[in-house]
């Protein structure tokens, strides 16, 4: 397992995003569903269908890294055998992902750049709007390669930067203005939609992104664009020799 961060600015960062979405938890759901008019729901789907292959065995392990309240493991869950394992470090979000799973899904609270699990443990990793707001993402790449099997699949569903001619402007102007009011009146903390189009501009676009997945050691790296863009989702296997 990989250490906990010494770095002061990664443990301030950490610990901002933390309370951050504690804060927010009970109307998470709500707002995700509501802000992107369900279009989320469609993109997890999307994000199920990259990891088909894995899910198809029931003595796969997969694991859900940053998993919020839940929603894509209970998503890749869905019609498999396959164990699934959620993993988050806000402890509120795991509580919320517990009651919606009913107890079919083992929620555990951990960080995304020290994973509490052994080298490769899973057969495939999965992370859904959640690399952006880990401190070092980087290392959490690194443990995401740490904890797949050779052959294993990583696949991340995030924001990214839309390619289709206009789209980009009424994107940053929803995200700049329209949400962080709507989900400020709604969760009773604009400062946490205000972070999210700020994150999203700081994060890197598609191919920035893969080539970072990349240098961590990952092969066949791809991405498929959804919606003109606005979010991506990457996919790359371990070697199956090292």
């Amino acid at each position: 397992m990989a250490k906990t961060t010494d770095d002061p600015r990664e443990q301030e960062f950490a610990a901002a995003v933390r309370n951050m979405f504690s804060g927010i938890a009970g109307r998470y759901d709500l707002l995700n569903h509501v802000l992107s008019l369900n279009i989320d729901k469609r993109w997890r789907r999307r994000l199920k269908k990259q990891i088909e292959v894995i899910l198809a065995s029931p003595q796969a392990r997969v694991l859900d890294v940053a998993c919020g309240t839940g929603d894509v493991a209970i998503e890749l869950g869905r019609g498999t055998e396959a164990t699934i394992i959620g993993t988050d470090f806000c402890r509120p979000m795991l509580d919320i992902a517990k009651r919606k799973s009913g107890g079919d899904i083992d929620f555990i609270e951990g960080d995304a750049m020290a994973l509490g699990f052994a080298d490769a443990h899973f057969d495939g990793v999965t992370i859904a709007f959640g690399l952006r707001n880990v401190a070092n993402k980087n290392t959490a790449l690194k443990e995401f390669f740490r904890v797949l099997r050779p052959g294993g699949i990583l696949a991340i569903l995030e924001f990214s930067k839309p390619r289709v001619p206009g789209l980009a402007a009424l994107f940053d102007l929803y995200f700049t203005k329209i949400l962080p009011r709507i989900g400020g009146m709604v969760s009773g903390s604009r400062s946490a939609y205000e972070y999210l189009p700020d994150s999203v501009g700081k994060f890197p676009d598609q191919e920035g992104l893969a080539e970072m997945i990349r240098e961590v050691g990952f092969e066949q790296v791809s991405y498929t664009d959804l919606s003109g863009g606005i979010a991506a989702i990457h996919i790359g296997t371990k070697p199956s020799a090292l």
